[in-house]
């Protein structure tokens, strides 16, 4: 697989102290670039790996820089702020990735109006905070990019109806995406959204969803970084509002061997994500075992 490189790129990650956000940095570090890591954990948390400084050291170990910001996106003022000492130490901003999220995954009448606002003021509003902050500095990179995790714009019944709350916090991240990929183009912004095929091994599976039975059928957060990667080194005038699946965008990459990707390599059924949709089949032989790359959801 051959693409760009972010060599002296300065990426704006929100939740970057672990999981995919994580990963993403670390690719980027692997370049050589810069990344303002802007998340909430600042001491160890008891359920949960890393904090801001130890992600920093390990974006330095990878050959990066790195800029540990304690961050609250649901705070205005925290994320200006944020963006402002990127640019102090860095230059500038060339990407934003709107990782950060919450997960509740409850019907209407078990969703506490407390989780609502939550799972909205840092998926929805969160993404829009950090994208308008980022924004002007953007207008003045070579190739802009930004790229929110999140869904695919399929609008299924059966995605909402088990967890509306979630489901549209999300997807207002994919709107949002859309919506600036027009408004933005003629500045040569990118805005793009990535999402997983199958599930990742990431703190938010193993706590909240399936503990390490789930945890087995996933695939690591290195698939999204390398995808990730891929899309924030394509021209940002050429590449933009697309919704792209993490396999996809791979495959079309060049890569053909998905099996390193898997945290068990003996496992022959990967768990499915939610939001895949079935107008985005998985890539020939991407998939283990007798399915042979149909997975069904």
């Amino acid at each position: 697989m051959s693409t760009g490189s972010l060599a002296g790129k300065t990426l704006f990650v929100s939740g970057a102290s672990r999981g995919i956000g994580l990963a993403i940095a670390l690719r980027a570090a692997k370049d050589g670039a810069n990344v303002a890591i802007a998340a909430k954990t600042d001491q160890p948390h008891p359920k949960l790996p890393g904090t801001i400084h130890t992600a920093a050291e390990e974006i330095e170990a990878a050959g990066g820089k790195a800029l540990p910001l304690v961050c609250d996106i649901r705070d205005e003022a925290a994320v200006e702020a944020a963006v402002a000492k990127a640019v102090e130490a860095f230059g500038g901003i060339d990407i934003c990735v709107n990782n950060a999220s919450a997960i509740m995954l409850t019907g209407t009448l078990e969703t506490p109006m407390k989780r609502y606002d939550l799972m909205h003021q840092i998926n929805g509003r969160g993404t829009y905070v950090v994208s308008r902050a980022c924004i002007p500095h953007l207008k003045k990179a070579e190739n802009p990019h930004v790229l929110n995790l999140s869904p695919p714009l399929d609008m299924n019944p059966k995605w909402f109806a088990p967890h509306p709350a979630y489901s549209m916090a999300k997807y207002t991240m994919s709107i949002y995406a859309m919506a600036m990929a027009e408004e933005f183009k003629r500045d040569g912004i990118a805005f793009n959204t990535l999402w997983p095929r199958t599930a990742i091994a990431t703190a938010a599976v193993a706590n909240l969803l399936g503990g390490d039975q789930l945890v087995a059928k996933s695939r690591t957060p290195e698939i999204m970084a390398d995808a990730a990667h891929v899309i924030l080194t394509k021209p940002s005038r050429e590449f933009t509002g697309q919704h792209c699946m993490d396999d996809i965008v791979l495959y079309e990459a060049g890569v053909r061997d998905f099996a390193g990707y898997q945290v068990n390599p003996d496992e022959t059924e990967l768990a499915p994500d939610f939001f895949v949709p079935d107008t985005l089949p998985p890539p020939p032989g991407s998939l283990p075992g007798p399915m042979g790359g149909k997975l069904g959801h």
